[in-house]
């Protein structure tokens, strides 16, 4: 087997660049140099004017001197390029130098280039290379039947590219996956583009698409302008949807992407996105839009405009002061879900700027929402702004426990509902100190003052045959508490060896007590999805947000137990909690808030090296023993194989809207069948009846939506293809199937 071919069975190193063979090239052409005529014969010998190092088993002249000739092992080296061939002769008259016999060059990075002849001028603008392999470090091979450069622009004469292996595991060579082969490649370094002439693009050995004009950009200025790879997709509701993305560079800081989208079925949309880095950071912005039929919320099919509005950002303005942004807006409920953009129900709209420093911290936020859900009016959103934080933390000696300072003031206007405005401060300590029996003792300590502003009230009313919410709307006009909250806890980890492991049990009691918080005279517009769990079962204020305080007082009791073992690891926790008064008309029925007792809470996760993780998170009736909450995840696996399975199950009997009942089962799962081929699929059921929520239409087992497919995936070439069905309608927007298919040729896109 010959040098050359050889070199094509070696095994392929990570994925490269395109444009590195075209340095590659440019670093050959450029190697050669004149060897001086007074060069002396010996096994190495360096020239310091023009910095190279050579080396050969024999070095002759002509009589006149006029040719120098090397052979024999024959290695010249400057700048870290080295150039290795069988004899090297240099022609003082024609200026001249030719390569011959095995030649090969090697760039700094390791990229190797491999010929039969090279022959360069000691100019080093013009050269010739015949029977030209190029193997780059980072992974692809070109070859072409010869090469020349001229005037610095390099042209290739019956050229192939593939990044793919061409060796086998069994070290047998085979044709790669896909390769580009053309009549002839220009480089053209000061455009710093790449053209083919008659070029087309084979799969698994077959042509499958003819490019008589390719051009792409050589990779040596970034990014640059071209056609992106299309994306194809078959709907049931849009039929054959073709979005062939079109890219602009800008700037090196900025770039913008049109996308047409052509459907069979429906009209044509068209989506842009601008990207921005500045100084400060980045930001993009960006839209879909379309005009087309849809049927609003009185089920009438109205025609025109619609379209989606996006972008966000992070902006650093100095190392103590940054703001953040997001923009979502939507013409319509439907727009979304239908042009499969997103499955979200609510679009938030913020803006964020925070000033923080070790002590302090200053938050400036303004807030819109907009719903898509069915039946909702944006009138009753809230739009909030201002949102002011300030928090202060004092340094203070450790030895003296830790102070926060907390001030907050919210304005929330509805344009067809009810306004508040909103002030508080508050402040909190805490104090820790280990005993000499090794418990750990905390005291925490808040005393907060609040004041509301409520106009319009009684638009928060509900229409006659609606849920009426408890206690959402409080009191018209101005209304004010005070509270004052105290906390005792303690913990004490007991640990040692079992089980061949190390176990940890920490037994963990607290005992909590707050004034009254007046929560019926205020209105609630952040603690409405409350439920006790493990999560907040020791929190001083188990309420999520600010609009409610949990009075009274009571005693919380549990435990923890963690056992670590080699590639086995467990964590249990459980508790309850005991009030002295009871919670009448502070927490919703069925949230476990208004009873003495509370329910057992808690959570059990398992881990068994790296490919099994299981979480159970619960809660059980104190009476009845009954599950009021079951949320099973399950991992089992590696990174090429694996299966995810979720079920959730609640149990509660709550009617208010943000905690209706429901039960659920996901599942997802990856198998990898071959080398490079795998399945994959996803699931979601709902398994909600009329039992759990009467104001659901399910029969308790109605799929949601589910996907399947195959995909190919080696170090060259990725391919999918996947079949989705979605089971639920929403005015336009109809159950139906969808097929996708995904392919990215590595090196050139997807």
């Amino acid at each position: 087997m010959s040098r050359r071919a050889a070199m094509l069975n070696t095994p392929r190193p990570s994925s490269p660049e395109p444009a590195d063979l075209y340095r590659v090239l440019s670093a050959l052409f450029g190697l050669l140099v004149a060897v001086p005529a007074a060069a002396q014969e010996s096994v190495s010998a360096s020239a310091t004017a023009q910095e190279i190092d050579f080396a050969a088993d024999e070095l002759t002249s002509s009589a006149d001197g006029a040719l120098v000739t090397a052979t024999g092992k024959v290695s010249l080296v400057r700048d870290g390029y080295r150039l290795q061939a069988d004899s090297v002769a240099y022609n003082r008259n024609t200026g001249e130098v030719e390569a011959r016999g095995n030649v090969a060059v090697t760039d700094p990075s390791g990229n190797r280039a491999y010929g039969d002849k090279v022959l360069v001028t000691d100019t080093l603008r013009d050269a010739a290379i015949e029977n030209i392999l190029v193997v780059l470090t980072g992974g692809g091979r070109m070859a072409a039947r010869s090469g020349t450069r001229a005037n610095d622009i390099s042209t290739l004469s019956r050229a192939t590219y593939s990044p793919c292996e061409i060796g086998g595991t069994d070290a047998c060579p085979h044709a790669p996956v896909w390769q580009i082969k053309a009549v002839k490649v220009v480089h053209n370094p000061a455009k710093h583009r790449i053209r083919y002439k008659d070029a087309y693009l084979e799969l698994f050995g077959l042509p499958i698409l003819y490019m008589p004009g390719l051009s792409h950009p050589d990779g040596s200025i970034g990014n640059a302008s071209g056609i992106l790879v299309p994306d194809v997709r078959i709907d049931r509701q849009l039929g054959l949807e073709v979005a062939t993305p079109i890219f602009f560079n800008l700037s090196p800081t900025s770039d913008l992407t049109l996308t047409p989208t052509f459907y069979s079925a429906v009209n044509p949309a068209f989506g842009l996105e601008y990207r921005k880095q500045t100084n400060d950071g980045p930001f993009r912005l960006g839209g879909f839009m379309t005009s087309a039929s849809r049927v609003d919320n009185s089920g009438v099919t109205r025609h025109g405009f619609r379209g989606y509005l996006y972008g966000n950002g992070r902006l650093q303005h100095d190392p103590r002061v940054r703001s953040t942004f997001g923009l979502r807006l939507t013409t319509d409920d439907t727009f979304l879900r239908r042009y499969d953009v997103s499955r979200d129900v609510t679009l938030r709209n913020f803006y964020t700027l925070e000033r923080r420093d070790t002590q302090t911290w200053l938050s400036v936020e303004g807030w819109a929402f907009q719903s898509l859900r069915a039946g909702d009016r944006q009138g009753k959103q809230p739009i909030a702004l201002p949102l002011v934080t300030f928090d202060w933390h004092p340094d203070l000696p450790s030895q003296w426990g830790r102070l926060q300072i907390k001030a907050n003031t919210l304005a929330i206007t509805r344009t067809d509902g009810e306004d508040v405005r909103r002030g508080t401060t508050s402040a909190d300590y805490s104090l820790s100190r280990i005993t000499g029996l090794g418990q750990r003792v905390t005291f925490t300590g808040v005393a907060r003052a609040d004041i509301y502003n409520v106009n319009q009230s009684a638009l928060m009313i509900p229409l006659p045959g609606q849920i009426r919410l408890p206690g959402y709307s409080g009191r018209e006009g101005w209304n004010s508490r005070a509270f004052a909250a105290g906390a005792l806890d303690v913990q004490w980890p007991l640990a040692g060896p079992a089980f061949g492991g190390m176990q940890t049990l920490t037994p963990r009691f607290q005992i909590r007590s707050s004034s009254s918080g007046r929560n019926l005279d205020i209105p609630n517009e952040d603690s409405r999805a409350v439920e006790l769990d493990d999560l907040n079962l020791f929190d001083i204020n188990r309420f999520p947000g600010s609009d409610r305080w949990e009075s009274g007082t009571r005693m919380t009791y549990g435990g923890r137990w963690t056992l670590d073992r080699p590639r086995f690891a467990v964590i249990a926790e459980a508790g309850q909690s005991y009030r002295l008064s009871d919670g009448l008309g502070l927490f919703p029925d069925g949230s476990d808030g208004t009873g003495r007792f509370s329910d057992y809470v808690g959570r059990t996760s398992l881990r068994f090296g790296s490919l099994v993780d299981v979480t159970h998170r619960f809660r059980i009736d104190k009476d009845r023993l009954a599950v009021r909450r079951n949320e099973i995840d399950l991992t089992v696996g590696g990174r090429r194989t694996f299966a995810e399975v979720g079920y959730l199950r609640l149990n509660r009997n709550i009617t208010v809207e943000d905690l209706p009942d429901r039960e659920e089962i996901r599942a997802g799962a990856r198998v990898q069948v071959s080398r490079f081929w795998s399945v994959f699929g996803s699931a979601i059921l709902d398994l909600t009846d009329r039992t759990d929520d009467p104001a659901s239409n399910a029969d308790g087992f109605e799929p949601v939506r589910h996907r399947l497919g195959v995909a190919y995936d080696d170090e060259c070439f990725e391919f999918s293809v996947a079949w989705r069905r979605d089971y639920t309608s929403d005015r336009d927007f109809r159950r139906g199937n969808t097929f996708m298919l995904k392919f990215s040729f590595k090196n050139l896109g997807s």
